[in-house]
């Protein structure tokens, strides 16, 4: 079964962050993101991946 697609929102929520921050961590930390059209979506698995990596902490 694959892993759903989550929103900005939700994986917002998922880290425990404002929504503006998930805006900037794709746009300046390269956090992994797939576009659909104009929306963002995210798979926990990256995500979760690429904060254990340690890349949200990076400057």
């Amino acid at each position: 079964m694959s892993e759903r697609w989550l929103s900005v929102d939700e994986i917002a929520e998922h880290l425990g962050i404002k929504r503006d921050t998930v805006y900037k961590w794709v746009a300046h930390k390269n956090m992994p993101a797939h576009k659909l059209g104009r929306l963002l979506k995210f798979q926990i698995k990256e995500v979760d991946e690429w904060v254990r990596e340690g890349k949200a902490a990076e400057k």
